[in-house]
């Protein structure tokens, strides 16, 4: 019975979904040419909100635990376990006074109303995982960025989402190169769970009544390790509290 009824709730979904992505797209692109950063960081915040809330058709609801003090004086590396494309919006709203960006591949900047807008507008790095040269500058040049402004990145080392929940091997050359250019960043781990239950019937129809939760662990200094050991950390501790 469930899984029939996610039938015509996914169409409803999608169609909402839609909808919020082809609305923002011309926010998006009027805040930033009116106002400015603030103005179209506004936008892509609220953007996510309403994302958020279309899920909220599927009974999908969501759990952030944060018992710790994030700083809002310095970059914060935010370091994340992917489990699918609905990872993205509960950390862009939820952390929102941290101005996270993401290192996304580059493909997702081109044919997605708002969603390419703002990787490509909004402060986040494209990157060619084909090219591991152009990657590795592109990533170098991304920590100069958020060392200038303060604001911070979001990396998900797998590289592509698990689709069991199982986390895969982590990649961590983009991690080092943000240790290395953020020597007064601290790396916040993010353990992300269930969200890969809303894919598992495949993209139609969507699973219903999925809780996604977010942990976010204590934050580690990055000059608290090399840079080795740090990432080896990091790993542990966003693996440690997966549950599949």
């Amino acid at each position: 019975m469930k899984k029939i009824l996610s039938y015509p709730l996914s169409v409803i979904f999608y169609i909402l979904f839609f909808i919020t992505l082809l609305v923002f797209h011309p926010i998006q692109w009027l805040c930033l040419k009116l106002g400015g950063y603030q103005a179209h960081k506004k936008s892509v915040d609220i953007l996510n909100w309403f994302l958020m809330r279309c899920l909220n058709v599927l009974g999908t609801s969501f759990h952030i635990e944060n018992e710790h003090h994030i700083p809002l004086d310095r970059p914060v590396i935010f370091v994340a376990n992917h489990q699918g494309m609905y990872d993205i919006s509960p950390i862009i709203w939820y952390f929102r006074k941290h101005h996270p960006k993401f290192v996304s591949k580059k493909e997702l900047g081109r044919g997605i109303p708002s969603i390419s807008f703002n990787l490509r507008h909004g402060g986040s790095v494209l990157i060619d995982r084909k090219n591991r040269r152009e990657s590795l500058l592109k990533m170098s040049q991304f920590g100069d960025y958020l060392a200038k402004t303060k604001r911070s990145a979001v990396i998900f080392p797998e590289g592509t989402r698990s689709r069991t929940g199982k986390p895969k091997e982590f990649r961590t050359n983009g991690m080092m190169v943000l240790f290395k250019k953020l020597p007064d960043a601290v790396v916040v781990p993010i353990s992300i769970n269930n969200s890969w239950k809303l894919f598992r019937h495949g993209s139609f129809p969507i699973d219903l009544g999925i809780k996604v939760s977010l942990k976010a662990h204590k934050p580690v200094p990055v000059s608290s390790n090399d840079a080795a050991s740090l990432a080896a950390l990091i790993e542990r501790t966003i693996i440690a509290d997966i549950k599949n």
